[in-house]
């Protein structure tokens, strides 16, 4: 759990909700869930490259966190951000320079939207819902920088038509940038907006799908395999993902105004500027890095390699394993435990002791247990 302590010169408002920072952050859930689940997946799926990041970004300003931000993959399930945290979290030496996420409300108001129905997922991975209190709370403390994607749930919602294209990025991260005097530091996820392809957006539809707490529905080929095998909800396809480290940003320095002169239309146009150099800068990097986004004769070879990991690796065992994960870390308790992949039958124990995995392959049908333990409560903690 975070020992972090908050800036004794904060806000009444925001030493009231310091509360946000610790109250679900589990450090040993995420070493077990990156040691037992997520290193398998990224060395073989998914196949992570950090570009750029040998020379890690250093704090501009020591006591205040740096925002990273990127650009989300769309109509994708966010693969994209589970990949590139745990990622930092096996390279980053020093888990101060690790990244808290700012995330989507929409992903921890229920069960559903964690993966595969994992309890309180996002908030046990750091995740902290993406308030404007929240995001000013966040930039009180320094036990870690700060990671958001600032096109918010319109960058998960883009069809492919849109692929790789910004859309409207938040004002409030040039606004607290600004205020705090600290630098943005922009990267680039490359071939996430291939996990899953061919899918498009109406707004109409993602306007019905929120009241239900989805955030958007692809439309595309992938709409019927998820009616037909539950588990396709989650599903991702073998997108190499690549993140490049983008060029630091310093938004005091777009503007001689004073912080107490700044309007919101000078923050709208502070915010054009720094999405029109991102989206030159990703532009650059896909040319360069998202040729082959699948790159399909080194899945074969990573395949290959780790064969005795069988069947673990390949998305349609997922359920199974997250829900195993599920039923020792959050239900039972369970610490410093291994999940030995490599035991013969192992799969087969996995839905021995969790019969509800076999609801994700039930065509149509399925849906409905899934759902009722996806809304149950609806929210995973109540608001106070």
């Amino acid at each position: 759990m975070s020992t972090a302590s908050l800036d004794p010169s904060a806000p009444p408002a925001i030493q009231a909700n310091q509360h946000i920072y610790s109250e679900h952050f589990d450090e040993e859930f995420v070493e077990t869930l990156d040691r037992n689940i997520l290193q398998l997946l990224d060395r073989v799926w998914f196949r992570s490259e950090l570009v750029g990041f040998e020379q890690y970004p250093e704090r501009n300003n020591p006591d205040k966190p740096l925002i990273f931000a990127s650009n989300h993959s769309g109509m994708a399930f966010p693969w994209d951000a589970i990949v590139a945290l745990s990622h930092l979290w096996r390279r980053l030496p020093d888990k101060r320079d690790l990244p808290r996420p700012l995330s989507a409300p929409m992903l921890s108001q229920s069960a559903l939207m964690n993966p595969f129905l994992v309890k309180n997922f996002w908030k046990k991975a750091g995740c902290v819902d993406a308030t404007t209190l929240n995001f000013e709370t966040m930039m009180h403390y320094n036990d870690h920088n700060l990671m958001l994607y600032p096109e918010g749930v319109a960058g998960i919602g883009k069809g492919f038509n849109r692929k790789y294209q910004f859309q409207r990025l938040a004002t409030s991260t040039v606004r607290l940038g600004i205020q705090h005097r600290t630098d943005i530091i922009p990267f680039y996820t490359i071939n996430g907006e291939y996990l899953n392809p061919y899918t498009y957006s109406w707004d109409w539809v993602n306007r019905l799908s929120k009241k239900i707490g989805i955030p958007f529905i692809p439309v595309g080929p992938i709409l019927l395999l998820v009616l037909l095998q539950p588990w396709f909800f989650y599903m991702a396809f073998p997108a190499k993902l690549t993140f490049v480290l983008g060029t630091r940003i310093r938004p005091y320095e777009l503007t001689t105004k004073p912080v107490a002169e700044l309007t919101r239309p000078d923050y709208e146009e502070l915010s054009n500027q720094v999405r029109a150099r991102m989206q030159t800068e990703l532009d650059a990097a896909v040319q360069q890095y998202g040729r082959q986004p699948y790159r399909w004769p080194e899945l074969w070879q990573r395949i290959k390699e780790n064969w005795r990991f069988f069947p673990f690796f390949l998305p349609w065992s997922w359920p199974a394993l997250f829900q195993e994960f599920e039923r020792r870390y959050v239900r039972n308790g369970h610490r410093a435990f291994d999940l030995d992949l490599r035991r013969p039958g192992a799969y087969w124990r996995m839905i021995w002791r969790n019969p509800f995995t076999l609801t994700f392959f039930i065509p149509v049908l399925g849906w409905i247990p899934i759902a009722i333990r996806g809304y149950k409560g609806h929210r995973l903690r109540t608001k106070k």
